[in-house]
């Protein structure tokens, strides 16, 4: 075991703390990533305060990884010292169920093994990326393009992911009408990637506030959902919904935005339960639907078209002892559009 600096939540609720963890020992199918940046993702909060159930204490969150393999197990094949390389939501997987098989590890069946919060295979707490260094089975590293600066990659690694998995799998392209639901640390990414990929983007937000940063960011429209007009005027327009927002949705109203046969797909998850008429979805043949990140090789696949299309998240750069302040800002919506520790500073 190796022990290391980290940034940890003691506590449910209680601010996070300058501390140590151990780290194992690299063995032969792991990867040592000295991390450079962890992206600070709305779900940290959630789960350091239980929002969405009981967790694991004390807890080192932290899913939005990017760093350099520092060192590698005698059975490596896929990194090398020096590659630069990122770490999402999950570090191992059952590996042999129907969806691990297909690409989907996210949701195998035996459960994914988060990388914090979670208990590995070998039966010891996960910790995360608010740390020093991390190891990981080569199987769940990815790697992040040289086009991409390591900094704005970070929160690529689950809000570039969330965001791509389900544009890609609702057909968002040319010819689509796509609205994206907040312009926070995931819509945003949301905005640039639809746009890349071809679709007419509507950012959809509470008031107009942000609407200068989602022209900028690649929207075509921006309309507020504060005001009661927007619904009348919109009324049919989307192919495809996508939320991101945590807070619960009218989802009767946001569901009358689409077309028939149109997606409202969420990857925002409210603590509280949400209601739902079930006419406005028969009413027009819609899909309701949710997403969870998404595969490793959906992810590489992410990693390389954002390369391609210069693609990184907007970020505010925070030292360690920020991150309590950083997590008040998030829950004000008080950041453009990510928080990204610097890890030298932990």
């Amino acid at each position: 075991m190796t022990t290391v600096a980290a940034y940890a939540a003691p506590a449910p609720k209680a601010p996070l703390e300058r501390t140590t963890i151990e780290r194992r020992e690299v063995r032969e199918f792991d990867v040592l990533i000295d991390i450079k940046f962890a992206g600070i993702c709305h779900s940290d909060i959630h789960q350091a305060q239980e929002g969405w159930g009981e967790a694991i204490f004390p807890m080192v969150p932290g899913h939005e990884i990017a760093g350099v393999v520092s060192a590698v197990g005698s059975g490596v094949t896929k990194f090398a010292v020096g590659d630069r390389v990122g770490v999402g939501c999950m570090v191992d997987s059952c590996r042999e169920c129907e969806n691990c098989k297909a690409g989907r590890e996210q949701y195998c069946v035996q459960g994914n093994v988060p990388t914090y919060n979670g208990i590995g295979k070998d039966g010891e707490p996960t910790y995360g990326g608010y740390s020093e260094n991390v190891v990981v089975d080569e199987n769940f590293v990815v790697r992040i393009p040289d086009g991409l600066s390591l900094d704005v990659a970070a929160p690529l690694l689950c809000a570039g992911i969330t965001l791509y998995s389900p544009l890609r799998r609702f057909g968002a392209g040319p010819g689509k009408k796509v609205a994206i639901v907040g312009l926070g640390g995931l819509g945003h990414m949301g905005v640039k990637i639809a746009h890349a990929l071809g679709a007419e983007v509507t950012v959809l937000s509470q008031s107009l506030r942000k609407q200068e940063d989602g022209l900028r960011l690649g929207a075509d429209h921006y309309n507020a959902t504060s005001d009661p007009k927007t619904f009348e005027e919109l009324a049919g327009t989307f192919d495809l919904i996508v939320s991101t927002v945590s807070a619960p949705l009218d989802f009767n109203a946001y569901l009358s935005l689409l077309k028939t046969e149109g997606t409202l797909a969420n990857v925002g998850a409210p603590e509280e339960p949400v209601s739902l008429n079930l006419f406005s979805v028969i009413g027009g043949g819609k899909t309701l639907a949710g997403s969870m990140i998404g595969g490793i090789a959906e992810t590489q696949e992410m990693l390389d078209f954002c390369a391609e299309h210069g693609l990184g998240a907007e970020i505010e750069l925070i030292g360690g002892d920020q991150i309590n302040e950083a997590y008040e800002r998030v829950q004000a919506s008080d950041v453009r559009y990510r928080f990204v520790i610097d890890t030298a500073t932990i």
